[in-house]
């Protein structure tokens, strides 16, 4: 009798310590967020191309999506991405919702919502940031070769643009990159909802509908 007792007391031992042990392994496991980026950056490249191409004018109304889709839906996309160890898409995604963040403030700027600045702003020091985040993208766009060819046909876009936006910005041509920015960024929408749309489709079904291209193979990870 005594035994048996003994015995029922370390099961009941032996499975308040299995338990413990699940609750110290369970994690959170949150969704692939990289979907929710893309539609941001498509989303917010869609409107601001309109207006660069003439399409639309102003960019009052252009300020709310670049807050909301270019840069808070980039943004917690990171998050995620960082919390599932995706280092590219953290990276990324976090890097383009601080540059919309950035541009938003810019347009509110120029529209006189902090107040008529008068001489003392300088629009080149918009070319410089310009300038920053092609650096930046450059080697974003070196490693998107090895994610898919969609992503690095993207990156490539995105660099035009850069470039064309800071030659622009310091008046160095400047109807012609103007025109070099615009068709650029509406291309990124374009791709952007293509990649997004890829990307939801392949990761509902668990296999792919559409493709977006193999790695290119030039450089290996270590």
């Amino acid at each position: 009798m005594a035994e048996a007792k003994e015995l029922k007391a370390r099961s009941q031992v032996t499975s308040i310590s299995e338990m413990k042990a699940v609750s110290v392994n369970a994690k959170i496991v949150m969704s692939d967020a990289t979907a929710l980026g893309i539609f941001g950056l498509a989303m917010v490249t869609l409107v601001a191309s309109s207006q660069k191409l003439g399409w639309t004018e102003g960019t009052a109304y252009i300020i709310p999506w670049a807050i909301i889709l270019g840069s808070l839906a980039q943004i917690w996309a990171s998050l995620v991405d960082f919390k599932n160890n995706n280092y590219f898409g953290a990276i990324a995604l976090g890097v383009y919702g601080l540059f919309w963040s950035g541009v938003a403030f810019h347009w509110a700027i120029g529209l006189g919502w902090f107040g008529d600045l008068g001489p003392v702003s300088d629009p080149r020091q918009l070319a410089f940031a310009f300038l920053g985040y092609l650096i930046f993208s450059l080697f974003i766009t070196v490693a998107a070769m090895e994610v898919n060819k969609v992503l690095f046909a993207i990156l490539l876009l995105i660099d035009v643009l850069f470039i064309s936006l800071a030659l622009a910005t310091f008046d160095i041509n400047h109807d012609l990159f103007a025109k070099i920015g615009a068709y650029s960024e509406f291309a990124i929408a374009l791709l952007g909802f293509y990649a997004c749309g890829a990307i939801f489709l392949n990761g509902f079904f668990g296999r792919t509908i559409l493709s977006l291209g193999k790695p290119l193979g030039i450089i290996k990870k270590g």
